[in-house]
């Protein structure tokens, strides 16, 4: 990794222009029963090759799994040239540009992102960016009481086939600022959540209805018939999709007879690899009107007095460095990099090739499913049409049968069985494009070996 040394002459030098006696001098305000002592736990200093080596055999300890779990972090292919792009020293470290004369790429690029994804999204103003989908979800709904004003009930209609951590995320953030969530079921056989699961919901006058597309069982909702009910309550329509299947799906602002009125979404799926849990960055839409209340920052494009396009960072008033505790978000930095990432994604593979990473996606989960129902045990739990997931059901409980596919080097799944009781042994299974047919046939092969060891014992 990069390092610059300082000589024991430099660190003289430095605390000589600033007249210091000593680096320990610079932390005198610390009381000493607040500063560390000795770590007697921790080794001593080895060399860099040495720590080299023990580093990569840590690495090697955690194989290569062969992977066919999805829930909200995709493993997609992402060209070479994204992450060597991405960090270049320009890029790495130019992610808060509050200097607009001397942050002109990084704005540039921001402005960039900005359009993708409205051109995705069907939208009329894209942020750039939030920390990740849900807490994005969760800045939405706060964004929708802002934008009803007093009239706001603070109710919200949210799908239990949403992502059950975003639930979890937008009751936790939203929950002390007046908002109540109240759920919408899905139909059991379907699993997608129909209009009348809203009007049993029984809520009166909702400022906001939550809808997932795809939902978190991979199908399809029926957007159109959910956005018009919404409307017709005059409620606002908060679209909450997966990125990659706006290249073939029609874009929430064409849902229904109005379209959605604010759009989030995980921006994983864009050129972010999974790595231990992160990172991640969320992105948030929204139609023209609700600018003044939209949380994240905004790039703007003019031409300055010779005619030249500039860009700056625009309607700042709103951001928490300049109003604090009257700021419409907590956002202040944002997940820049990945947004770069995935500006740089969306760039190479342009509208063409995002839309045949979804055909491929969908292609191969479908080959997926046809390939393990096929075995003993193992139905489809759901009729309606999915996306690049799907959910499972087995014959016996699905957690030590994902334990025994780990053991063969393949996660198989999430055991969603207890998030929903109602769907018996349920499995949620996920094929990206990077999975090919060999792939397929090696989980057959290991979940028929499985089921039938754990039958013939």
């Amino acid at each position: 990794m990069p390092f610059v040394p300082h000589t024991e002459k430099d660190i003289q030098e430095m605390l000589s222009v600033i007249g210091a006696p000593s680096v320990d001098a610079l932390f005198d305000e610390i009381p000493e029963h607040l500063r560390c002592k000795k770590l007697d736990a921790i080794p001593s200093s080895a060399p860099e090759m040495e720590i080299t080596r023990v580093m990569h055999e840590r690495a090697a300890a955690d194989g290569i799994a062969l992977n066919f779990i999805g829930a909200g972090a995709y493993e997609h292919h992402i060209p070479a040239a994204v992450w060597e792009i991405t960090t270049r020293g320009e890029y790495y470290s130019a992610y808060t540009p509050y200097q607009a004369e001397a942050s002109q790429g990084t704005l540039q690029l921001l402005y960039e992102f900005q359009t993708m994804m409205c051109e995705l999204t069907g939208m009329e103003i894209s942020n750039a960016s939030l920390y990740d989908g849900a807490s994005s979800l969760a800045e939405a709904l706060l964004m929708a009481v802002r934008s009803v004003g007093r009239k706001a009930s603070g109710r919200v209609l949210l799908p239990r086939a949403l992502h059950p951590y975003y639930r979890q995320v937008a009751a936790n953030l939203t929950h002390a600022q007046g908002v109540t969530l109240h759920e919408m079921d899905f139909d059991a056989d379907s699993g997608v959540t129909p209009v009348d699961a809203a009007e049993r919901a029984g809520v009166e006058a909702p400022t906001a209805v939550v809808i997932s597309q795809p939902n978190f069982f991979g199908a399809l909702e029926d957007v159109d018939a959910l956005t018009d009910w919404a409307h017709a309550q005059g409620a606002l329509v908060i679209a909450v999709v997966n990125p990659t299947l706006l290249a073939v799906h029609r874009p929430p602002s064409e849902w229904g007879s109005k379209g959605a009125d604010i759009v989030v979404g995980e921006g994983q799926p864009l050129g972010a690899p999974l790595s231990s849990g992160g990172p991640y960055f969320g992105f948030l839409c929204c139609s023209k009107q609700y600018v003044r209340q939209m949380p994240g920052r905004i790039v703007g494009r003019t031409l300055d007095l010779d005619g030249k396009p500039g860009y700056t960072l625009t309607l700042q008033a709103r951001e928490q460095h300049i109003r604090r505790s009257k700021a419409t978000s907590n956002i202040c930095t944002n997940q820049g990099l990945l947004v770069t990432a995935a500006t740089i994604y969306m760039s190479l593979l342009g509208p063409e090739g995002l839309a045949r990473v979804a055909n491929a996606s969908m292609a191969n989960t479908r080959k997926l499913r046809d390939a393990l129902t096929d075995l003993p045990g193992v139905t489809a739990a759901l009729s309606a049409p999915f996306f690049h997931e799907t959910v499972l059901t087995l014959d016996r409980k699905v957690g030590p049968v994902l334990e025994r596919l780990s053991d063969e080097g393949i996660v198989g799944g999430l055991d969603i069985s207890g998030m929903y009781p109602e769907l018996g042994n349920a499995l949620l299974v996920c094929a990206t494009e990077t999975r090919t047919d060999a792939d397929i046939a090696r989980y057959k092969q290991a979940l028929g070996d499985v089921l039938a060891r754990a039958k013939a014992a």
